[in-house]
């Protein structure tokens, strides 16, 4: 697990100054401003927080950030702050039809988990918006429960709702340990929204206790998440498959999803948004394929941030 390490450019640029433009350049990514409690909480170090408002409005004084309506930005530009706010009350209106879809999911065999991720979980949306969910499961009956749950989803596409059935990482109780670990998926996972669940999301978060590292003032959320019900039908389909035939049956569904995959990978077929698609998995998870689009976010992070470190530099310098 390993911090980049971005070298103080000009001594009065204090190790908290830097941390506020790391942060803001990270969502500076995704064109979203973050108010003040937001930087906070997700700076890479602790820091006394009276300390950290004077260091902000240093910032905010010699022009290397800005304000606009309660939201800093790296960026001079104050639609920022109106697409934010329009983008927040989208959210909120899709976060409860997500807890809707979450209620009904949670009846699905071996789903013990399901939170809402993505840029929803960031309270963000648009027109074009998508629910991603982060669902977990039984261990080794992951890839039954997907795979019921995903024909499930081919039928919302008659009614055109397959756009709030996103289901697209799994894992099992297994395997909670999120393999990547960097800025990025600390991020994902403390921003995730549980909506069903309490205790395994519980259970979640001591195993990903590593992401205290990368954002040390953030504390999980599992508030939100309800207590995991059964039902009739799921107790039935369970104890139906709690044997060695669905031991083999779920790995058959691994292998024959897999494969399908790697061939719509090899044919680069592209998915809604343009994108390549691919998958990766494994018995205990099935996730969008993290590697290029992990490694290209955190590099233009790292480019962005020098590019910040150079612009304020420069400011001092006339």
């Amino acid at each position: 697990m390993q911090h980049i390490s971005y070298p103080l450019i000009n001594k009065s640029l204090s190790p908290i100054k830097e941390n506020i433009l790391e942060t803001l350049a990270y969502f500076d990514l995704f064109d979203y401003p973050l108010t003040r409690a937001e930087i906070y909480l997700f700076l890479k170090n602790k820091h006394c927080f009276e300390a950290f408002n004077d260091a902000l409005q240093l910032l905010l004084n010699n022009g290397t950030i800005h304000l606009f309506d309660n939201f800093y930005t790296l960026k001079n530009d104050h639609y920022l702050a109106v697409r934010r706010t329009e983008g927040n009350k989208k959210a909120a209106e899709l976060i409860k039809i997500a807890a809707r879809v979450g209620s009904l999911l949670i009846h699905f065999p071996y789903v013990r988990g399901i939170a809402i991720s993505g840029s929803l979980s960031k309270n963000y949306a648009d027109d074009e918006s998508d629910i991603d969910l982060f669902i977990i499961t039984t261990k080794n009956k992951l890839w039954i429960a997907r795979t019921i749950m995903h024909c499930f989803k081919k039928l919302t596409f008659l009614v055109n709702k397959e756009h709030l059935f996103c289901m697209n990482y799994y894992i099992d109780e297994q395997q909670m340990e999120i393999a990547e670990k960097n800025l990025y998926t600390a991020i994902e996972i403390a921003t995730l929204i549980p909506l069903q669940g309490d205790t395994v999301f519980e259970k979640f978060y001591t195993a990903n206790s590593w992401t205290r590292e990368f954002l040390p003032n953030k504390n999980m959320r599992i508030a939100s998440a309800k207590s995991v019900k059964t039902g009739f039908l799921k107790n039935m389909t369970e104890v139906l498959f709690n044997n060695t035939a669905g031991d083999k049956l779920d790995n058959m569904l691994m292998k024959i999803t897999s494969s399908r995959w790697n061939k719509k990978t090899e044919q680069k077929k592209l998915n809604n948004h343009g994108i390549i698609m691919g998958m990766d998995t494994g018995k205990h998870f099935a996730k969008p394929d993290p590697r290029n689009f992990q490694k290209k976010l955190l590099v233009r992070h790292e480019n962005r941030i020098a590019c910040v470190l150079r612009s304020y530099e420069e400011s001092l310098a006339h």
